[in-house]
């Protein structure tokens, strides 16, 4: 006697099918809740740049211009390595000419944070300014 034994082909396909499908949601879900991040650090960072010019007006800076860019050439091996730069602001206080660079976060405008010395140090070297000043806006300091 032959007994008819049904194929596992149909509930795998099931299966791979199901978990495709949840694997697309996870990744949808994933990308929404990155959207939802980058568009609060948007905010957060638009909300500091205003604080900052408010900051370095009560600090005796006149805030000249913003969005500044800069390109500069750094030297490797003989060849020039152009270097697109913008600076948040450039400010002036008593004839001497500043780049006020603007921070927000915790460990962003804090000077023992490395990436943040190099770009104010940059930002010294590319401008040819004066000085250059962190603003940390949260904090509300110059």
């Amino acid at each position: 006697m032959l007994v008819d034994v049904p194929s596992p082909l149909p509930m795998l396909g099931g299966a791979v099918l199901l978990a495709c499908l949840l694997w697309a949601l996870l990744g949808w879900l994933q990308g929404r809740a990155r959207s939802a991040r980058a568009r609060a650090r948007g905010a957060r960072a638009v909300w500091g740049e205003a604080r900052a010019v408010e900051l370095l007006a009560d600090a005796g800076y006149a805030v000249v211009d913003a969005q500044v860019r800069r390109r500069w050439l750094l030297s490797v091996d003989g060849e020039d390595f152009p270097v697109d730069l913008r600076a948040d602001y450039l400010a002036e206080k008593e004839g001497a000419l500043f780049v006020a660079e603007v921070k927000t976060g915790g460990a962003a405008p804090q000077l023992s944070t490395a990436a943040t010395r190099r770009q104010l140090l940059e930002y010294r070297v590319a401008f040819d300014v004066d000085g250059v000043l962190l603003v940390d806006a949260e904090a509300g300091r110059v």
